[in-house]
């Protein structure tokens, strides 16, 4: 096995899965950011326009309600996702019955499509035929609250049905955490007379500080990447009010056809998500030094 430790036998290894990559990934990046000074509309011939289309995204108020609609869904899943989906895994973690059964239910939505989730919650959120206002109406309470299709609180319906489906996969990593981390030290924190809530704070939420960083760029990544739910409950509607960045960039490059300005858009996408995604891994190396 020695030949496997040569460095001409090692880049042979790597050498189809780079092409692979370089060919999926690095040549869509760099043919994005060439056509990002551009502006190219798909037909006529392309002529270079050099920042023009990024001072043009920097005077977009679109964009800006994007970037901030993004905001929100990410604060929301930092805040919330993250904390739930730990806390369920440590509960379904223990002797539970039927803990099984409950974490396949909670698990379920993550692997349905998220534009079928979507649709679905189309009839649970949409003001005039979904089941909540109905149930409102029900219970006498005569408000009809916009939860989507509404200039303010789409967003942060977009994030709960985000939560509510990404919330079984957060729970499936914390839960194969907790069932890999030492019994023998949690039992010998037993008999020492450290109580459950002592165990969780001082000895499992440490020793899952690499699971709380995988976690945490998934759900930064992840974000960054939701299309389908604004797609099919918002469609970024009213007035492009509920637009995330990347539907916004899908709705500029495939309707109305400014690939120049769509490619710009994406590489900003790009930069934000790999800057979060860089200052969350930094973050978590970070506390791993200091720990």
């Amino acid at each position: 096995m020695n030949w496997l430790t040569t460095r001409r036998h090692f880049a042979l290894m790597i050498a189809p899965a780079l092409l692979i990559y370089s060919l999926y990934m690095i040549y869509p990046i760099l043919y994005s950011l060439y056509y990002s000074f551009t502006d190219y509309d798909g037909v006529s011939a392309t002529t270079f326009s050099g920042l023009d289309n990024y001072r043009h995204m920097a005077a977009d108020p679109v964009f800006w309600t994007s970037l901030r609609n993004t905001g929100v869904i990410l604060g929301i899943a930092l805040l919330l996702l993250i904390p739930l989906g730990f806390l369920l895994a440590v509960l379904l973690s223990g002797r539970v019955r039927g803990s099984g059964a409950l974490r396949a239910l909670v698990f379920a939505p993550a692997i349905v499509a998220p534009i079928l989730v979507g649709l679905i919650w189309i009839f649970i959120l949409d003001p005039q035929i979904g089941l909540v206002n109905a149930f409102l109406l029900a219970i006498g309470v005569p408000a009809h609250p916009q939860w989507i299709g509404g200039p303010t609180l789409s967003p942060y319906s977009i994030a709960f049905v985000y939560l509510w489906q990404q919330i079984g996969f957060v729970l499936t990593i914390f839960y194969a955490g907790i069932r890999m981390l030492p019994r023998d030290v949690l039992e010998a924190a037993g008999l020492d007379g450290a109580t459950r809530l002592q165990q969780l704070r001082y000895i499992q939420i440490p020793m899952l500080r690499e699971t709380f960083g995988i976690v945490t760029a998934l759900v930064v990544t992840g974000v960054f990447k939701v299309f389908e739910l604004v797609f099919a409950l918002t469609g970024g509607g009213p007035v492009h009010l509920s637009e995330v960045m990347v539907s916004y960039m899908y709705h500029i490059t495939f309707t109305t056809q400014q690939y120049g300005y769509g490619m710009a858009l994406a590489v900003v996408v790009f930069v934000v998500g790999a800057l979060a995604s860089g200052a969350t891994f930094l973050g978590n190396r970070r506390r791993e030094k200091q720990s």
